[in-house]
């Protein structure tokens, strides 16, 4: 990949004008200066970057593919008035209108909106209650055709039952079970597990105790809301005497493979217990700000050494959106101009994500460095004053956007190239999610 300038990110960000990325299989094998690069390489096939900005592709450390089919939806009767009026008459009501058909193309629709935007890892936390057993291999096809990265749970919940509840432990215990025993000469490296839990409000001790021994032996962590608002917080102090991220802490859930999204209604002891247990908190700022659910206190876990990552809830798949929203929420919130800055939100965005992705991925992703994964994006972003490795995140957050992106490429695979997807037919995809839209709204 030459004529272009690399933005390497990782450990040593460098920026290089006129620079290049050598690719082998579905690895870097060498960054550098593009005349000397071409000079070393001389048989390379040359991809032409055209000017652009060559840069590490996106992650989404927490993410719903099924939710595509809310968009445009129309909920009869009055607004939802807070958080859980919203899950009973929107998320509660959807999922269950999804069938299996229903669970492909709404994947499908989220991956080519990633794809289109540059994200080119996530990290999916499913729930589909009549289609449950072999909907993470329906999501798994998507994702495998359209060439992106992606790991995969199904949320278990009480709130259908306990056969649905038990039926949820074996949808995710059956694909951890495949990603572990596939062989690597006929799996794909780019499709991971873990293992889904909805929230504590609708998880009994009893459930939680069957997902913790159904996880003995699997090698893996929790993937879970928890604290994402008061509702979530009131129901755990009412029913067990326990703030939520305690009771999840002793109920043996918490650990360093498991991912938290939200914790926003938590207080410095419960703080306290993430950084202590190591989890992955993922911040989702569009989610938390649509819902109404208050800011979580992300410079403060950033302060006291929690690991904090960024995800979008099911929002749309520009994570330079995400990014942006995050770098003006705590702002706005804190009534200080200098909390959380771009280089922050950047780190947490870019290293901090991509540390959370190496529970599921062994290769180094988000960076342009030799050996890393061959994930890459162009931008056609021409900045208007100089560009450094110093003001990099405020180019990014002032600048830059996911719809600039041209060319996507994900373990030295071309998935879109001059805006043009080439493994996904998205206007095929469109117009089949428009008809099973109509069927999928009247079943809501």
């Amino acid at each position: 990949i030459t004529n272009g300038t690399v933005i390497t990110l990782g450990a040593a960000n460098r920026i290089i004008e006129r620079g290049a990325v050598l690719v082998e299989g579905d690895e870097i094998r060498a960054v550098g200066q593009a005349a000397e690069m071409e000079a070393a390489f001389p048989l390379a096939q040359r991809l032409d970057a055209a000017g652009q900005l060559i840069m590490p592709g996106q992650i989404c450390a927490h993410t719903h593919f099924y939710g595509a089919f809310a968009r445009g939806l129309y909920i009869p009767g009055d607004p939802p008035r807070d958080f859980p009026e919203i899950l009973r008459r929107l998320w509660w009501t959807l999922d269950k209108a999804l069938d299996a058909d229903g669970v492909s193309l709404s994947a499908l629709v989220c991956l080519v909106d990633a794809i289109r935007h540059g994200t080119t890892t996530l990290i999916d936390h499913h729930a589909s209650p009549n289609v449950i057993a072999g909907s993470l291999d329906l999501i798994a096809d998507a994702v495998i055709q359209s060439g992106l990265r992606a790991c995969l749970c199904y949320e278990v919940t009480d709130r259908d039952g306990p056969a649905k509840a038990q039926a949820g432990i074996e949808e995710n215990v059956r694909f951890l079970r495949r990603m572990r025993e596939q062989r690597p000469e006929t799996g794909d490296r780019r499709l991971a597990a873990t293992f889904g839990l909805h929230a504590s409000l609708t998880l009994s001790d009893e459930t939680l105790a069957a997902c913790v021994d159904a996880a003995a032996g699997l090698n893996t962590g929790f993937h879970i809301h928890a604290a994402e608002g008061m509702a979530d917080q009131n129901d755990s102090l009412s029913k067990y005497g326990q703030r939520t991220i305690d009771r999840l802490a002793s109920r043996g859930i918490l650990g360093p493979q498991t991912i938290v999204a939200h914790a926003i209604a938590i207080d410095a002891w419960e703080m306290g217990l993430l950084r202590e247990t190591g989890v992955w908190v993922s911040h989702q700022p569009r989610s938390n700000m649509n819902n109404a659910v208050g800011v979580a206190d992300v410079p403060a876990m950033l302060r006291g050494g929690v690991k904090v990552v960024l995800g979008n809830d099911g929002f749309s798949n520009n994570m330079f959106s995400e990014i942006k929203t995050a770098f003006l929420l705590h702002k706005h919130a804190q009534a200080d101009p200098r909390v959380l800055g771009a280089d922050q939100t950047l780190e947490m965005a870019t290293r901090n994500n991509a540390r959370t992705a190496g529970l599921f991925f062994p290769e180094p992703l988000a960076e342009l460095t030799p050996g890393a994964s061959a994930d890459i994006i162009f931008l056609d972003y021409d900045p208007p004053t100089p560009l450094t490795v110093g003001n990099l995140p405020w180019h990014l957050v002032f600048g830059m956007d996911g719809a600039q992106v041209s060319t996507t490429i994900v373990a030295g695979k071309i998935l879109m190239h001059n805006r043009q997807l080439q493994t996904l037919d998205e206007q095929r995809i469109a117009a089949r999610a428009r008809e099973l839209a109509v069927q999928l709204w009247e079943r809501v």
